[in-house]
């Protein structure tokens, strides 16, 4: 009997010994904050309210551009290195292409979704190689392939592509996001023999098939770090500063095409203006 009890002690101790030196690695881990983020599971994006064809009663297509360099913006463009959970708002996209969750477009001449573009596709767009010719100790000129490596902080804008339209069920105005193109900074030659600075258009990625994505990431809010903010929220909530570059029109042109200077900024404001003003007319007795 007294082999058994012994027995069944060595047993008893053999199977707790194991779980309690795990609790107590577990226990003793670092924790970076107060508590474990997440702890309730992962963010899901809101569901978006259903429209009916019917109900749509006016509807304009709208084309925005967010530049990352107003202060307001920032939190798309830094942090600059990922840390604690933060990353800036191209990297995590182009990790979202990586993993197969969001799916991304060629541009067009007529910004339609029509031609899907790989992950691989695209970094291959983004990096390549140029020669330049240099001078050695000797005078003689030598011919030197140069990489071009692509840097997340070369992007420092992003073109929305959103729908007004008066919903006449709800007898509200409303806007959709319909899809995102980040835009990266390239040098051009200005044909005098000099470099200037650019844009480029990536890619076109449809905003419902990010929204997972975009829900899961965290977005910095300046106003209290316990409130946390995801990228999804802040293109709902329109927590960003931007200007209209482009609205649906007869001749399909930008407002670069026929206005400049201060002339483009006076057209962009007409036409947010000529929004308010349609749904302020819609009530005026």
């Amino acid at each position: 009997m007294k082999k058994v009890i012994l027995l069944f002690a060595i047993v008893t101790v053999g199977l707790l010994s194991p779980k309690a030196s795990a609790q107590t690695i577990v226990d003793n881990a670092f924790v970076d904050g107060l508590f474990v983020e997440q702890a309730t599971g992962r963010n899901k994006p809101m569901p978006m309210p259903t429209v009916r064809e019917a109900d749509v009663m006016w509807q304009k297509r709208i084309w925005r551009e967010i530049d990352f360099r107003q202060k307001i913006n920032q939190g798309f463009y830094y942090p600059v290195t990922p840390h604690q959970n933060w990353k800036n708002f191209i990297t995590i996209i182009l990790d979202g292409l990586k993993e197969g969750r969001i799916q991304a477009y060629e541009i067009s001449e007529t910004d339609e979704l029509t031609t899907p573009i790989s992950y691989k596709n695209i970094m291959d767009g983004l990096t390549g190689s140029h020669t330049e010719v240099f001078l050695d100790e000797n005078g003689y000129e030598v011919t030197k392939t140069i990489s071009d490596d692509f840097y997340p902080t070369s992007v420092q804008r992003l073109r929305i592509m959103e729908e007004w339209y008066f919903d006449k069920q709800r007898s509200q105005l409303m806007v959709r996001i319909l899809a995102l193109c980040p835009v990266m900074n390239v040098e051009k030659d200005d044909g005098e023999g000099g470099v200037r600075v650019g844009t480029k258009p990536m890619f076109w990625i449809p905003f419902d098939s990010a929204r997972e994505v975009l829900s899961e990431s965290y977005y910095f809010n300046r106003n209290n770090g316990a409130m946390k903010l995801t990228y999804d929220e802040v293109f709902w909530k329109r927590m960003f500063d931007s200007y209209i570059y482009k609205e649906e029109n007869v001749y399909d042109r930008s407002i670069q095409d026929y206005a400049q200077g201060i002339n483009a900024m006076l057209e962009s404001e007409r036409i947010k203006q000529s929004i308010v003003d349609f749904e302020q007319y819609l009530w005026d007795y």
